[in-house]
């Protein structure tokens, strides 16, 4: 039997190379310099051996920080009601959540689908664009992440989540994000059921695509009678600035897909949000596609409460994006050298550096002096930023301090500038006019 006690540092990365993977261990123990995490409040996790870590990663998870009171009250009055359903009865907590969901989007898209993550809400959407046209043929983007499941799978772009892998059933073209024309000539090769892209694109390095190739891509999709799928699991829910990218931007979507923050930080919850015409299929059959916690009432309680405290602190989430702004404007123009580019939107912001010494650099300094940042495995030379509404200006402040020591410790991975020569200019000879 386990331990039924408290668990050591030590124990815990002994029983994750044991029950897990000693990769885990190792990248564990190098994040964290031989502590786990303790606890969390707002935008600090407190580490076993008593250190404090700011936390700007976390995946886009806790866009409301750890532990936002009025969630934790949420899902405690659920814990002690009714925090699983039967599943046979109707639950007035998830139709609740539904149609929170709905009105916060406008009620332009009104039926909802509950799943537990990102790749659940991809992988119902793409099953119902395929059900409800009866046809196959998806349209992706280059640099886009959707996922890891097989069907999700087959969306996301980069062949290094698919090794060893063959066979996905899902068919799928990747395009280029910066050809307007990419959809009406996948429409011209084969039959689309849909296509999918991220606004911004996190996995990626916090590539944002260009509005007008999307809404090129959205009338060519319509007009070949394709839905277009908006994946928002990371840049949604004001992440980037609006509640939902595409909508602000007035592309005519048939879904908006969130997730991550979407059960505040507390419980894992995502949602396809649509029209009825793509949620038809599931409409005629509501056994079509279920899951035994899909819609659960411990996360759906969160709902309301998470999109309500993303409300209350957006104008506090614009003043902190500006300071961002600010602030890595002046740490590429401080360090040109190991700075390629500042990329992003909002509270999502990618400072990709000129190499992988040089990123692997400057990560091992942000751990050393306790910045938390997520890594992205697809551009390896980024550095991800996804702080939370629940920093302090202050905070962000410290982060960019923090940024600015690593990129001077990167820029020490480089080899040194070649020395500027002035040409030698020959004397003229004695009683030439220029003498």
């Amino acid at each position: 039997m386990p331990d039924p006690g408290p668990v050591s540092a030590e124990r815990a990365f002994d029983l994750i190379r044991r029950h897990f993977s000693p990769k885990l261990a190792l990248t564990g123990t190098f994040a964290g310099h031989g502590a786990v995490e303790a606890s969390a409040e707002g935008c600090r996790v407190t580490l076993s051996d008593g250190r404090e870590a700011l936390d700007f990663g976390s995946y886009a998870v806790t866009l409301l920080g750890h532990r936002h009171p009025a969630v934790v009250e949420a899902v405690r009055a659920a814990l002690d009601t009714m925090p699983t359903s039967t599943r046979s009865l109707s639950n007035p907590v998830t139709a609740r959540a539904a149609a929170c969901l709905s009105g916060y989007f406008g009620d332009a898209l009104p039926k909802v689908y509950f799943g537990l993550n990102g790749a659940d809400a991809v992988e119902v959407a793409v099953k119902l664009a395929r059900l409800a046209t009866g046809r196959g043929g998806i349209v992706a983007v280059r640099g886009g992440f959707h996922g890891k499941s097989l069907g999700a799978l087959a969306l996301t772009h980069s062949p290094l989540f698919r090794a060893g892998l063959s066979g996905v059933t899902v068919d799928v073209t990747h395009v280029d994000p910066d050809d307007p024309d990419a959809v009406a000539k996948a429409a011209a090769e084969r039959s689309l059921a849909a296509v999918v892209f991220e606004p911004v694109q996190g996995e990626n390095g916090a590539v944002a695509l260009p509005t007008e190739t999307l809404r090129q891509w959205c009338e060519d999709a319509h007009r070949h009678g394709a839905f277009v799928i908006a994946d928002e699991i990371q840049c949604g829910l004001r992440r980037c600035g609006p509640r939902s990218v595409a909508l602000a931007e007035g592309l005519p979507v048939d879904a908006v897909l969130v997730g991550k923050p979407l059960g505040g930080g507390v419980v894992p919850l995502s949602a396809v949000v649509c029209s009825e015409r793509l949620y038809a299929p599931l409409a005629a059959d509501p056994f079509l596609h279920s899951a035994t916690f899909g819609g659960q009432p411990l996360g759906c309680a969160a709902l309301p409460a998470a999109l309500a405290a993303i409300e209350q602190l957006a104008p506090h989430g614009d003043r902190l994006a500006s300071l961002l702004d600010t602030g890595l404007a002046g740490l590429r123009e401080r360090h040109p050298r190991v700075v390629a580019s500042v990329r992003g939107r909002g509270l999502l912001r990618g400072v990709d550096l000129v190499s992988r010494p040089a990123a692997g650099t400057a990560v091992v300094e942000l751990a050393d002096a306790g910045l938390l940042v997520s890594p992205c495995l697809s551009s390896p030379t980024t550095i991800r930023l996804l702080p939370s509404l629940a920093c302090a200006e202050a905070d962000v402040g410290q982060a960019i301090g923090i940024l600015d020591a690593a990129l001077t410790a990167a820029e020490r991975t480089l080899p040194a500038p070649a020395k500027r020569t002035e040409p030698v200019r020959p004397v003229p000879p004695a009683g030439h006019p220029a003498s």
